[in-house]
């Protein structure tokens, strides 16, 4: 966890350094200030707005595409459907139900190869959509675990978690950019021309790591809300027990959940426990808590 958590800060600071440096070159040396006076609010944050709002749905545009190159995912054809085991034609017939019951084009189905029992959707719309499922997943699960975990991942194509989830980090990575650099302006005018803008660049990026990693705690503040969410609505398809006795299930599979150090391991089921701040900046929620939620639900 906190290897995964390392990398995944080590790139988002990477993204502002490069971007800080381009920028700050650009209206230093070459004049290139895109109308961004370094007291005109209203431009920094247009400017925010657009840098962000284009690298989300960039990431978004492409997380299919990646995901399918990551895991070497193999999709699964309507032909061969006669040719798949049990279990693989039980995860095609909940994901083609699921489906239809809810209007959606088929989200195409897809097996990875790994060991840890796990399952994620990825997507830029319902309609062009991907659920995937792990060989671990299918070899330790029965049928009704396995529609379960499926029914899952529908929930988050269907209620749209991705978009949101995509929507709320735009807002969020605005507003660092936004404060930070409103803070280094102000900082940076208190000094002479020398210095000013080193010290604006050093200050633009420590306060943008800072904010950043604040921005974090709200961000996956949601992620947790959003897997309740999802099997809240599962539970309204499926036999809630059984959701139950199979959430006890992943908690003795810990010792083979994956340490995966890449982006895509926020879209998966997370069974590892985490406690303290490492909770906080978790994606998911602990088994305990979601096994709670599920026995406190009236259904």
């Amino acid at each position: 966890m906190f290897k995964r958590i390392f990398l995944f800060m080590m790139m988002n600071i990477a993204i502002i350094i490069v971007l800080t440096l381009v920028f700050t070159i650009l209206e230093r040396y070459f004049g290139i200030r895109m109308d961004l006076y370094w007291f005109n609010y209203v431009s920094i944050f247009i400017y925010a707005l657009v840098i962000w709002f284009t690298g989300s749905f960039i990431s978004l545009a492409i997380s299919k595409w990646m995901a399918k190159r990551a895991y070497k995912i193999k999709v699964l054809k309507i032909e061969d459907f006669d040719n798949l085991n049990e279990k693989q034609k039980a995860v095609w017939t909940i994901v083609q139900d699921l489906s239809e019951r809810n209007n959606i084009k088929m989200p195409e189905v897809g097996i990875y190869n790994s060991a840890e029992p796990n399952a994620f959707a990825t997507w830029m719309t319902k309609n062009s959509s991907l659920v995937a499922v792990s060989t671990g997943l299918l070899d330790v699960m029965d049928k009704w675990a396995i529609e379960w975990v499926v029914g899952h991942e529908m929930a988050h194509i269907l209620n749209g978690d991705m978009v949101t989830m995509t929507l709320l980090q735009w807002v969020l990575n605005t507003f660092v950019i936004f404060f930070a650099r409103i803070v280094s302006n102000i900082i940076a005018s208190r000094l002479d021309e020398w210095l000013s803008w080193i010290a604006y660049f050093l200050v633009n990026i420590l306060l943008q790591i800072i904010f950043w990693i604040l921005a974090s705690f709200i961000a996956m503040a949601f992620s947790r809300h959003r897997e309740f969410r999802a099997d809240a609505w599962s539970a309204e398809f499926l036999w809630k027990e059984k959701m139950i006795a199979w959430l006890e299930a992943l908690k003795k599979m810990q010792s083979i959940a994956s340490s995966d150090d890449s982006n895509l391991a926020a879209m998966k089921i997370s069974t590892k426990k985490r406690t303290g701040i490492m909770a906080l900046l978790s994606s998911h929620p602990d088994l305990d808590d979601r096994i709670k939620a599920l026995k406190e639900m009236n259904i």
